[in-house]
């Protein structure tokens, strides 16, 4: 018995012939990690429009002509396409391998590879899950660039490109054109980041949904936690968290969030640390951002109002905070997302 679909049922509608979805791409190649192959396929093929179109057309190249392309599982895969796909594509996502040979360990490309990236067209977005970095570095695309890339490998991609900013410590980095992440499922974050970016909070939050993961880690929060779990019976933050979402738009001191948790605001603060990965301060300030960003999506309300609901008191202060992170100001982060489908093909370009 087939189970039943996670999808709703949408109308039908008459096509409209100017529409196209935008086409992820992703290359694969020998040694890839299945699960990381998965996560663009099932982040980006979820979205749709009012219409029930989908926003992204997600297709899969290999290196070579189409055929089988071995997993570090115990199967390969059939890839219906070749490299050529590539120049088709309006993003490129390189998943991880491990079986990147000399891409990994002494940072040039194979000329299979080098053949196949050339068929890139210039202005096509670039992105790269856990070790894909190491391909997008070898062809250059990251001189002068933050990236970044699974923490125990951080310090090879580093001496193989000193040309490349590597953080070792966050999730994600959004460098505009060029996105890289850290491993396994901070590729989930990254992929939904740019569903964010490229058609706001709501659709990225139906697709979290629908894949039953969280809506949104920031991607400069720490990749690696000392304790990411907290141990049985140990006082957590969580509820100080759930207390402080529930008014973000009034004053928050750090005491009062401590006082929720029966802790002095020093053991506040380190627990917080080693639960969160930022201090409570930075997870305030990250929190109001995204109240921010849904108000001037979804609401009507002015930039003043906005900024009041999302706790920063004046406009000045919210359009300092959503420029810093977001690289636009309120105004015109409003206009992105109220200019219609036109941007299903180019998706935002906003700097994080």
């Amino acid at each position: 018995m087939r189970g039943q679909s996670d999808e709703p049922a949408v109308p039908q509608t008459p096509a409209d012939p100017a529409f196209r979805p935008h086409r992820v791409v992703v290359l694969a190649m020998d040694g890839l990690l299945p699960f990381e192959l998965g996560i663009p396929h099932r982040i980006f093929g979820r979205p749709k429009d009012a219409q029930g179109r989908r926003l992204y057309e997600v297709m899969t190249c290999s290196v070579r002509p189409p055929g089988p392309v071995r997993t570090d599982a115990d199967f390969s895969i059939t890839v219906e396409h070749g490299p050529e796909l590539l120049a088709t594509a309006d993003t490129v996502v390189v998943p991880a391998s491990y079986e990147l040979g000399p891409v990994f360990e002494e940072g040039v490309l194979t000329d299979e590879l080098a053949a196949a990236l050339a068929h890139i067209r210039p202005g096509t977005r670039l992105t790269s899950i856990c070790t894909g970095v190491f391909v997008l570095a070898a062809a250059g695309y990251l001189d002068g660039r933050r990236a970044t890339t699974h923490w125990a490998e951080t310090d090879q991609l580093q001496r193989l490109f000193p040309k490349v900013d590597v953080d070792p410590d966050v999730l994600f980095i959004d460098d505009g054109d060029v996105l890289t992440s850290a491993g396994v499922a901070a590729g989930i974050d990254l992929c939904l980041h740019m569903v964010r970016r490229d058609h706001g909070t709501a659709v990225a939050n139906e697709v979290a949904r629908r894949t039953v993961v969280p809506p949104h880690r920031d991607g400069g929060q720490r990749q690696y936690i000392e304790r990411p779990v907290p141990e049985p019976q140990t006082a957590t933050t969580t509820g100080a968290r759930a207390w402080a979402l529930g008014r973000l738009h009034e004053p928050i001191q750090l005491r009062d969030m401590a006082a929720q948790e029966s802790m002095s605001v020093r053991t506040f603060t380190r627990r917080f640390r080693e639960e969160v990965g930022v201090s409570p301060g930075q997870w305030l300030t990250q929190q109001r951002v995204e109240r921010a960003r849904h108000l001037l999506e979804s609401s009507d309300l002015s930039v003043d109002q906005v900024a009041q609901q999302a706790g920063f008191g004046t406009a000045q202060s919210m359009r300092q905070h959503l420029q810093s992170a977001l690289g636009v100001t309120p105004t015109a982060y409003r206009r992105t997302f109220r200019t219609g489908s036109s941007r299903t093909r180019t998706g935002a370009r906003v700097n994080t």
